[in-house]
């Protein structure tokens, strides 16, 4: 007997053939699943969650080790083989030359990444991958990651750092039951799993209690419900897409009543920031993970796809997600290939003869314009080689390219071409023009432009409940600058709202509100359903002080606080969360737990500039001037052109009186990021108060050129030709202050 099956029967009696009670299920292993389950055995072997990571041998490794070099940023790797271990030698920690092994192999298609153990239980992901595509394609070759920078030992995006450590950023979604084990006190990872690769029970949880049911076993009749998983993907049960002759399009026979199999593809095909250590499937993704909303430089405005976001934003955009389609709609979720093949997917629901006619896209019919997705789902590459498709599925919007500057698909494909020739090609072929689904790109790039009228867009934005709830939620994190007696009543109705990330970023913009409204407004949500909403509200409550409270609330407070700290301290190994909770210290004014964490986050990342910011804050709250300057400067010794550090130490400087030392510090942060209206302000300031009013209101009419909307620009520049008796300079920006903001 294979020495695998005879594992597999072991397990099997173990499990099934021994008398179990009901109790805690346990993870049993790919292996015995497969003795019922052949087909989607067969279905998932040589798939994406099948080879997602594999110890590295003969059979695994793609790459080409025979000795071969690869150059970059001025160091020399050679891969190669020392008997049967496969060997890279690189540039190490300190930025010599070290010999490595290979010790896991990191996904298979279109590039092949390679793990390597270092100290105190990491295992690194190297910059240097595999392309694995034809070599036809360009593939066959070593290429860095970062191709059009020069990353060395020092930079905090070094191979060595904890940025690409996998215990902390990689090994949730590439295994099965993985447990980080991160001890903070030795700073020391004992990772583990119970299958190296995305197994059955990644995504169905573990099965023990399933073979007690499906075996009848003693206590099997607890199982019956549920046939003894946490979790069942019985979302597309006894459902049928009707299709609607009117529109062509298909239509649910029954609501979606859950999100269940969405939430458990979402706990990786999403980018966002773990809050605990033990998600299972089945669990409520917002009890243990914070979706990253539709932030600029995450997306484009109108919510495509711009950094690596992977899938799950996008899809709670589309018009499909509303009404009710799942992942396993399109996709088979064991091989995790498409259900059909080309445009065959869309068509299961758009009717052929509407869609897939040259009447409606306008290209001929064997060209790559005919595919639905090349219009619908354009891709976007990330990791230099790898094209993904926008699920936003979104009609093709050349217009707002350009009113906005947003990329469209058209152009992707006719890059000869303008988005205005695109733009009246569309008007040409439909009418009236589509907008789609979404229509939020205006609110949302105003927000971000500081544009005038912005806060009645976003609040628009925020009360219509038909539009997507994480662009509500983005909405309702930006609107905070623009709160005012006409649109101070989202406030209300993003408390109330059925989505927690909507929620949650209504708490967030409560943070800087007076101490009675902000208790008013924010304690009731410390006993929030969400996980992610109650912490939240516990970071935004944690200055009040507690003394003042009445007992229950005060006892409610203290619970939501020490489930915000256990949030942070599931990550206590990434410098955010060290920052985090420094910050959370600070407020409750316990000032050498936060000087700990701060110094940990810094220890953890020498370049986390957050981190120094914060201690030199907490510093300047101590009114310790000195050791405020000593930090900050150690940051630039680390990071030198940060703006932050530089922008900050202005900031200390003044309170020092080194006046001409601070305006210059002011004037690095303003040149580092001439964007950040807020640093060219303070610059202006700052000349201003010493004496060089002139240059002071030439570096504001250049921001107000920039900027035209910009409220304190404006009532700078009101003020600073006032003072100089330039009435009439001052009466003109006056008026377009009167004009945007009466």
């Amino acid at each position: 007997m294979p020495k695998q099956l005879k594992i597999a029967f072991l397990l099997t009696w173990l499990l099934i053939i021994s008398p179990r009670v009901m109790g805690e299920a346990t993870h049993v292993g790919g292996a015995v699943c497969t003795q019922c389950h052949q087909q989607q055995s067969g279905q998932w072997t040589g798939s994406h969650h099948d080879l997602a990571m594999q110890h590295a041998n003969e059979g695994s490794i793609l790459g080409d080790f025979s000795n071969v070099t690869f150059i970059y940023a001025g160091i020399t790797s050679t891969f190669y083989k020392e008997n049967e271990k496969f060997m890279v030698r690189t540039d190490g920690p300190d930025g010599k030359l070290h010999d490595y092994e290979i010790k896991y192999t990191f996904g298979v298609i279109p590039l092949q990444q390679y793990l390597v153990e270092l100290d105190n239980g990491r295992i690194q992901s190297l910059l240097i991958a595999w392309d694995t595509r034809e070599e036809s394609a360009g593939g066959q070759r070593w290429f860095h990651l970062y191709p059009d920078e020069e990353i060395d030992y020092q930079d905090e995006l070094h191979w060595t750092g904890p940025n690409f450590n996998w215990n902390s950023m990689c090994a949730e979604c590439h295994s099965t039951n993985l447990q980080k084990n991160y001890d903070p006190a030795t700073k020391v990872f004992a990772t583990t799993w119970s299958e190296i690769n995305v197994s059955c029970e990644a995504c169905h949880g573990p099965a023990s209690n399933h073979l007690q049911w499906a075996n009848k076993k003693t206590g099997w009749q607890a199982f019956e419900k549920t046939r003894g998983f946490a979790v069942l993907f019985d979302e597309r049960k006894d459902v049928l897409w009707k299709p609607n002759q009117e529109t062509g399009t298909a239509e649910r026979s029954l609501q979606r009543q859950s999100e269940k199999e969405i939430e458990v593809c979402a706990q990786c095909h999403s980018r966002r920031s773990a809050i605990s250590n033990d998600y299972a499937p089945g669990k409520p993704f917002a009890d243990h993970y914070r979706l990253r909303l539709l932030d600029q430089g995450m997306y484009f405005a109108d919510g495509q796809i711009e950094d690596e976001v992977y899938v799950h934003g996008s899809f709670l955009q589309s018009r499909m997600y509303h009404a009710g389609v799942t992942c396993s709609d399109c996709h088979e979720p064991h091989s995790l290939e498409l259900r059909q093949q080309g445009n065959g997917v869309c068509l299961q629901c758009h009717a052929t003869d509407r869609f897939d006619t040259a009447e409606h896209h306008f290209h001929q019919s064997d060209s790559q314009g005919a595919q639905c997705i090349a219009c619908h789902m354009p891709p976007r590459t990330y990791m230099v080689v790898d094209p993904r498709h926008d699920h936003s599925l979104r009609i093709p919007r050349p217009d707002l390219s350009l009113e906005l500057g947003v990329p469209n698909a058209c152009n992707a494909c006719h890059a000869d071409k303008s988005a205005a020739w695109a733009a009246d090609n569309i008007k040409t072929w439909y009418d009236p023009d589509p907008v789609g689904f979404q229509s939020y790109a205006l609110a949302l790039q105003n927000a971000r432009q500081e544009k005038a009228g912005a806060g009645s867009g976003l609040a628009a934005l925020i009360r219509d409940t038909q539009t997507p709830d994480i662009a509500r939620a983005t909405a309702l994190a930006q609107i905070g600058p623009y709160l005012d007696a006409t649109t101070v009543d989202v406030l209300s109705v993003g408390l109330a709202d059925a989505d927690a990330d909507v929620r949650r970023a209504t708490v967030s913009i409560l943070e800087g509100i007076p101490l009675e409204p902000r208790v008013r407004f924010v304690f009731p949500m410390l006993s929030d359903p969400v996980r992610t909403v109650r912490i939240e509200a516990a970071r935004v409550l944690a200055d009040i002080p507690q003394g003042d409270l009445p007992q229950q609330q005060q006892t409610l407070l203290e619970n939501g606080i020490q489930e915000y700290i256990a949030a942070q301290l599931s990550n206590a190994e990434r410098p955010e969360a060290q920052s985090n909770l420094g910050g959370l210290y600070i407020a409750l004014g316990e000032f050498d737990k936060a000087k700990s964490a701060l110094g940990t986050a810094i220890e953890l990342n020498p370049a986390f500039v957050p981190a120094y910011a914060n201690l030199a804050d907490l510093y300047r709250g101590l009114e310790d001037e000195i050791n405020a300057e000593k930090t900050l400067r150690q940051a630039l010794e680390v990071v030198p052109d940060s703006s932050v550090i530089h922008h900050v130490l202005g900031l200390s400087l003044f309170r020092q009186q080194r006046n001409k030392e601070a305006v210059n510090e002011l004037r690095l942060a303003a040149q580092l990021e001439p964007g950040n209206t807020r640093y060219v302000y303070v610059y202006a300031v700052a000349l201003n108060s010493t004496g060089d009013p002139q240059r002071a209101i030439m570096i504001l009419q250049g921001a107000n050129a920039a900027h035209p909307d910009n409220v304190e620009i404006l009532q700078a520049l009101v003020s600073f030709h006032r003072d100089l008796g330039n009435q009439a300079a001052a009466k003109k920006y006056a008026e377009r202050l009167q004009a945007i903001s009466p």
